[in-house]
């Protein structure tokens, strides 16, 4: 998603304003901007196939977009910006679990663009002043994922391919492993970063603390469905990572954080979205 989303309270009654328009305009990141107290920048050109097929594209939109809105949270003094990195700016390094002291080894230009605005958001925090802080998301999932694109993350491809009686597609063996993390966790993680410590561009890692291979993966959505699934398998994927898990002690140190959903509670309420929503 390229757009900015920008709320803004504007009373004690609960009405809000909406603000639409591409993080590519420093003229819209000003206007969502101002009269904010915190931003929680989400905005992105996601996926690493995507972003592999459209380099350009995705440097202008995770790089010049977030310059843009770091310019913007400056000149309207906002009190602190929490900007979405992710788990892939480590790269594939064996090592597990992944902490924020490794040295990042992207394989993809998503993944370079995401360090890159990690990298800005520690300037802006040390030199110029605007309190920051990055979030390496690990694999976030839940209800209402996109299932319809071919950029489509892992679980909502799995869950509606099984629910439809449909093969679900693995690149690689399924042996390769993720950090998923429920969607709840990080708006967790999200909101209490706009409020406590006091950060400078730090960057730490958003996740469970645990990690499951897609087989595994496969093996629980058939076990909530009760339905089997026969994958289809096909080669791995350029700038795809075997393995993925964090070490989530610097959030807990930081942020007070606690994953207050686990793997298996998030599956289930996510398989119960999409069957309800078939």
């Amino acid at each position: 998603m390229t757009n900015v989303e920008a709320v803004r309270a504007e009373d004690r009654h609960g009405r809000f304003t909406w603000i639409e328009g591409d993080i590519r305009s420093s003229e819209t990141c000003s206007k969502a901007s101002a009269g904010v107290d915190f931003i929680i920048h989400q905005a992105a050109l996601a996926s690493v196939p995507r972003s592999i097929e459209r380099p350009t594209d995705c440097t202008d939109v995770n790089v010049s977009g977030t310059v843009n809105l770091l310019t913007a949270a400056r000149d309207h003094r906002v009190r602190r910006l929490v900007f979405a990195s992710s788990s892939s700016v480590y790269g594939d390094t064996p090592t597990l679990p992944k902490h924020e002291d490794m040295p990042p080894e992207p394989l993809s230009p998503y993944a370079a663009s995401k360090l890159a605005g990690e990298h800005f958001v520690r300037v802006f925090g040390i030199t110029i002043g605007l309190s920051t802080v990055s979030l390496r998301y690990f694999n976030v999932f839940g209800p209402r994922q996109d299932p319809n694109s071919q950029y489509s993350a892992v679980i909502p491809l799995f869950i509606t391919a099984v629910l439809a009686g449909k093969r679900p597609t693995i690149f690689g063996d399924g042996e390769q492993s993720r950090d998923f993390t429920f969607v709840d966790n990080v708006v967790q993680a999200n909101l209490d970063a706009c409020t406590r410590g006091d950060f400078r561009g730090e960057a730490m890692n958003v996740a469970c603390g645990d990690r499951y291979s897609l087989l595994q993966l496969l093996s629980e959505v058939e076990r909530i469905t009760g339905a089997k699934a026969s994958p289809e398998f096909l080669p791995p994927r350029v700038g795809d990572v075997r393995d993925s898990m964090a070490d989530i002690g610097k959030a807990r140190a930081m942020l007070g954080f606690a994953p207050s959903v686990d793997f298996r509670e998030g599956l289930e309420r996510t398989v119960a979205f999409y069957r309800n929503a078939r």
